[in-house]
Parts: C-alpha cells; structure tokens; sequence
C-alpha cells in the first residue's frame, strides 16, 4: 500500500510486538494532519445526595482523523459521560472540547451518535429512518433518496427498506442506527456500546460491518465498550480510563483490525500477540 491515511494510521507503532514491550509511557499516538477533536483539561461533575460527585478528571487527549479509538475502563469510570461530552449532549464542568478548533457548546450533525439501544422510529419504514436526518435538513428529496439506498446497501438491508422497524431483528435494527448516522456524513461518529444487547453471532456480524465501513469510508470513530476483545478487534487506538472519577490512564495504539482487513487474519484472536494484548489491558482494568 501507498504512503495514505491507512499506513499513517499506525504510526509510529510500527510492527505489532509483545505487549510487555509496548511503551505505554510514550508520546501520544500521532496521524497526519490536524487534530479533529481536541479534549482539553476536562472535568465533569453532577451533584449527588452528599454534595459534587466528580465523574471525569483531567481528560486531555486529540482524536485524529480517520482514527478508530474505543474507550475502555471499569463500570462507572465515565466512558459514556466522555461520549456525551463530545456529542454535545451535556457541558463538562471544568475544561474545552473542540471539533475543527472550535468549542463543542451543543449537538449537530457534524457529530453522529449509535446507541446501543437505537432511538429509531417503530412506525416509520427503514428507508424513512434513515431518510430522516437529511430530510430534515433540507436536502432535495432526489439527493436524499439516492443516499439512503445508498448507505442501506452499506449496511446490507436494502432489501429491507420498506419494512417496519418493529420487523426487524436487533442486528438489523444496529444495522439501521449506523446507516442513519453515516447519511448525514458527520465529521466523527461516536458509538455507546451499541452491540451490548446483542447474540454473540450477530455481534462479531455487526462488527465486521462496522471495521469494513470505517476501514471503506475513512470516517472517524470513537467507540465505548466494556469489552476488552471487541477494543482489540476494532480499533487503531485504545483508551483505558482509571475508577471513577475517570482519568486516562493508557493510550495505546493496536494493529489487529489492519491484519483482518488487509491479511484476511479472521484468527487473530487465537494468536500470543492478541493474547498478551488481552491480557494486559484486563490486568490493567480489573486492577482499578
């Protein structure tokens, strides 16, 4: 492959080796270009019965362009509060995150956002789901109809366009939640355990499709799980927060979703490196 955004992607961790030589202390993974989001200094705290609660502490870190970077840590450490942060949904309390250098001070849709419950319409078709965000927006309706079966063909339910939501199967509802998303061609897409509620067949479907359109698109992502092996499987970066309040405490870049693009590599999980990867990041967690 040529000098592009892919082999720049994993710079400079250069070949995959094993995790006890890794530099974890290291400067922050870098990729061509400008940063897309910077996260600067930022605290969130809400109130509880006994006074502030602090839910995040001294968040710094850049997401680059086309990276895609999961968030790992404990229950309660404040992943999903980090994503609503940079959805927009919520202010932090302390700190700046901006999109393009400018603040985050709402949500647009320059930021998509897939729950792991979808929040799609039960008595709309699917092709009226994922219709919506341009329709609302203004786009020709030529242009939009064109895009949705576009991206249904994306995530493979074309054939599906005109039934009902409540038709459909969990897989298949995801399948829509990220085909919505993606019309509107946000800058980054922000995913909160979207395949947490789902068979563990579906879920290793739903993210080979997620790694293909990531890998296809160049989008940038940033994805919350609990799940040390799906970081592993889907991401070029991995971010570890501490126990609440949530601070980072790893930032490391991984090479396993390039092998099974690229190399076909659909046994990789099998493999020492993968292994000791696992390994270490769960150490690291259930050490909090």
């Amino acid at each position: 492959m040529s000098d592009t955004w892919k082999d720049k992607l994993y710079e400079p961790a250069g070949e995959l080796v094993a995790v006890e030589n890794v530099n974890f202390e290291g400067e922050e993974p870098k990729v061509e270009g400008e940063e897309l989001i910077a996260i600067q200094n930022v605290d969130l705290s809400y109130q509880g019965n006994t006074g502030a609660i602090k839910a995040l502490e001294n968040i710094n870190f850049n997401i680059y362009p086309k990276e895609f970077i999961c968030v790992l840590g404990p229950s309660g450490c404040g992943k999903s509060t980090l994503l609503k942060i940079l959805a927009g949904f919520i202010a932090p309390t302390e700190g700046k995150v901006k999109l393009d250098g400018e603040e985050i001070t709402g949500t647009d849709w320059h930021r998509g956002v897939v729950f792991q419950h979808p929040p799609l319409y039960d008595w709309f078709s699917v092709r009226s789901n994922v219709a919506f965000g341009p329709k609302m927006r203004g786009v020709p309706k030529e242009e939009y109809a064109k895009l949705t079966d576009e991206y249904l063909e994306k995530v493979g339910l074309l054939e599906f366009a005109d039934k009902k939501i409540y038709e459909l199967s969990g897989g298949m509802k995801q399948r829509v939640s990220i085909a919505r998303a993606l019309i509107n061609d946000p800058e980054i897409l922000l995913m909160d355990e979207p395949f947490g509620a789902l068979d563990a067949l579906t879920r290793e479907s739903v993210q080979d499709l997620t790694r293909k359109i990531w890998w296809d698109t160049g989008k940038t992502i940033f994805f919350i799980t609990h799940d040390v092996e799906e970081a592993l499987l889907l991401a070029s970066r991995i971010i570890v927060l501490s126990k609440h309040p949530g601070r980072v405490i790893e930032d490391i870049q991984v090479n396993f979703s390039r092998q099974i693009i690229e190399e076909g590599a659909t046994d990789i999980k099998f493999t020492p490196e993968f292994y000791k990867y696992r390994e270490q990041l769960l150490r690291l967690i259930n050490s909090q």
